[in-house]
This record gives structure tokens, sequence and C-alpha cells, in this order.
């Protein structure tokens, strides 16, 4: 596969400043595509952006990728580098998934896109190591948003709840991903209401629940004070 030679066929491409063997192309206003080659010439790795382009996060982002051949080769779930620096804007990690997950090629050119690792900067908080396929596909597309930056932190949750009071709850024994703005809202309501729970877990695989019975449960055991809010941000990885 001549990964150049493909990259060259789009339209109004031009090197990418700074950074040799990469270009970007934009194929309308709202959209920056930008992709480096690998030192070997046989894998690349892609930032898409839309509605603002940062041309240094992004030089940075591809840097870091090619230096640790992010997401390269066999590949089921998200593939994340530490030790990212981005000030001012705070993501910690390079995130990569692979292309049957991206499909930033699909149609246009598959030799191309299986060869391209998608990859983004993001937070630590916002992946679990445990995602299968489909849950990295979920993450990528639904809650994510990859190509925008700058953008906060989407902490890997999982919950479930039953909230007798409220008539509200999920379904079935299995937790699904939310937000944490969900959960700190239903966290919220379970005061007061006899027989209700929240039940999460995090990027570190701790699970929390946390049950009104007339009076606060945690993980079994009895306490007098509620859970506040920042300390169930701490346990999602995010500032309070």
């Amino acid at each position: 596969m001549d990964i150049e030679r493909a990259v060259l066929e789009n339209v109004n491409v031009e090197d990418f400043p700074g950074l040799p063997m990469a270009w970007r192309w934009s194929p309308m206003s709202r959209f920056v595509f930008s992709l480096a080659m690998d030192r070997d010439g046989d894998w690349a790795y892609q930032v898409n952006s839309i509605d603002g382009f940062d041309e240094d996060l992004v030089r940075a982002v591809l840097s870091f990728a090619r230096e640790h051949r992010l997401g390269r080769g066999e590949m089921q779930s998200f593939a994340v580098a530490s030790g990212f620096a981005s000030d001012p804007y705070g993501f910690d990690v390079v995130a990569a998934v692979p292309p049957d997950v991206h499909g930033y090629h699909v149609g246009r050119n598959d030799a191309l896109n299986e060869v391209v690792s998608a990859v983004f900067p993001a937070y630590q908080c916002e992946f679990s190591g445990n995602e299968t396929l489909e849950e990295t596909r979920y993450r990528f597309k639904r809650m994510l948003r990859p190509t925008v930056m700058p953008r906060p932190p989407v902490p890997y949750l999982r919950m479930r709840y039953e909230n007798p009071r409220t008539g509200s709850g999920s379904i079935g024994s299995s937790r699904g991903f939310t937000t944490h703005d969900v959960l700190l809202r239903e966290v919220e309501l379970l005061e007061g209401a006899t027989g209700s729970f929240v039940e999460f877990e995090n990027f570190r695989g701790q699970v929390w629940r946390i049950e009104w019975d007339g009076s606060w449960v945690l993980n079994g055991e009895p306490r007098e004070a509620p859970v506040s809010s920042a300390w169930v941000m701490a346990e999602l990885g995010l500032p309070s």
C-alpha cells in the first residue's frame, strides 16, 4: 500500500508544517484531516478535527502517536499511551482506535483505511483497558467526540440504578455507559427514597454502590452522611 500516493489523491493536500512525512487536507470548511506516516511507510496515524483546528496540538498528537507506534497492527480496543502533555488543554494521554472502528476512509479508499490508526488527545480517566470492540466503537462514535478540540473529559462510567420514588431506573442487571452528570443527579435523588440505590463502575474497575434505606449505605457499610459530589468526581478521575 502506497500511503503517500493515496493521501495525495485527496484535494487541497499540503505538507503538515514542521512534521516530516505528514500531510493535511480539508474536504470542506468545517473539517481538517491530518495524517502522519510511520517511519517505515507501512502504517499511518490520522487526526480529524471539526469546527476548530489547533496546528500545534495536532502536530504533538501525530508525533506522539508515531513515536509510540500507537494502535499499529491487530487491535480490538483502545490503545492508550500516557505521558502526553497538552497545556493549556489538560489532555494527558493519546488514544487510538483500529480501522474497523474509525472507518475514516471506508468507501473512498478501503485499502488505505486498513493501515490507519485514528488517534486523538484524551484523558486517562476515559479508558478502562478492558473495553470490547463494540464498547470501543460505541465510546468512540457516541461519547468521546474525538474530533472536537478542546473538549472536557468524558470519564469511563458504567451505572445502574433504581429509585422507587421517582419511578426511574435502569433496565436489567448490567451496568450501562452514562455521563457523570446523570450519576450526580441520581445520587442526589437517593435521599428519602427508601429502597433506592445507585451502583457505578469507574475506569479503575472499582464498583461503588450507594443506597438509601432510611440511612446512607456505601458498599454495604452504614454511614452518617451522604457521599459528596467531590468524592464522586474524584472516583471518576475528574477535578471536583
